[in-house]
């Protein structure tokens, strides 16, 4: 959704918090465990069960770019 510019990172979270209970969205999840980590994951998963898994390119080009998350002040948040 991010990617296609559908909604925003905060409107994305807010979404998930409140219209399924979450107790915090998927991005800002992401940006706790750590973008590295979870392209780490998502590439394993593509390789062992195939193509389904396969990580967007936003999350390619943020871990290039060195937004890996609450680690480093900014991933699909900014903490700084």
């Amino acid at each position: 959704m991010l990617e296609e510019g559908v909604a925003d990172a905060e409107a994305i979270d807010t979404a998930m918090e409140l219209g399924y209970r979450h107790p915090m969205g998927p991005l800002r999840s992401t940006d706790l465990v750590g973008l590295d980590v979870r392209l780490a994951v998502a590439e394993y998963l593509t390789s062992t069960l195939g193509d389904r898994f396969t990580p967007p390119q936003l999350l390619r080009d943020k871990v290039a770019a060195g937004d890996l998350g609450r680690k480093t002040g900014r991933g699909f948040h900014d903490y700084s």
